[in-house]
């Protein structure tokens, strides 16, 4: 019986385009992304690094504006359809599931969320989870397997109690290897407000 549901955020709630980014860092020069390129973003991603300096990497290594790249690595970002939100918040108000958020986020695209929703809308999402776990403040990210033991152990989660959903396979294959039930979605052809359909909440 599920009784538990972390949510991803990117592509289950607010949209994204994954390309994006590449397509605008190449129109800037950057044309090949490199194994450190891939480790700074991991690291920044894990809160690793600073703002500041993640900016400073791209900004000394491909003499990019700070502007340019803080605009093409935000570009990521789409809109978040809020019937989505009215899904989250009659969850919430049911109180039949406990709801954690767990995102690989990092403190730049989270403050232009903040910025681009603004204050209220960004805490009434944020106010239906009973924790909002971001990779940068937490110093984990997804598909580390030590992430989802950390959200487990922490709020006394039983696994086959649990379930996550996340549009990135890796991840979903990760909390699964831990008895948790997953619901890897495709965000072109499915969406959120369909998950107490499934045969988890059956039965």
């Amino acid at each position: 019986m599920i009784k538990n549901i972390i949510f991803d955020f990117g592509d289950v709630f607010i949209n994204l385009d994954k390309q994006a980014t590449y397509r605008e860092l190449y129109k800037l020069g950057v044309q090949d992304i490199s194994e450190e390129m891939m480790q700074v973003y991991y690291n920044y991603e894990m809160g690793l690094l600073t703002t500041d300096e993640f900016v400073e990497f791209f900004h000394n290594t491909f003499q990019l504006k700070k502007e340019d790249l803080i605009a093409a690595w935000n570009a990521i970002l789409l809109d978040f359809p809020l019937h989505r939100l009215a899904f989250l918040k009659e969850l919430a108000k049911n109180k039949s599931y406990r709801l954690f958020l767990l995102s690989n986020t990092n403190d730049l695209h989270i403050s232009w969320i903040q910025n681009d929703w603004g204050t209220a809308l960004y805490n009434e999402f944020k106010s239906c989870f009973e924790q909002f776990y971001l990779s940068h403040e937490i110093k984990m990210r997804k598909p580390n397997t030590n992430i989802f033991e950390f959200v487990l152990k922490e709020n006394d989660l039983i696994a086959s109690e649990t379930i996550f959903i996340d549009d990135t396979r890796e991840n979903t294959e990760a909390a699964q290897k831990l008895g948790i039930h997953v619901w890897n979605n495709n965000p072109e052809t499915e969406d959120v407000v369909e998950l107490l359909k499934r045969k988890e909440f059956k039965g």
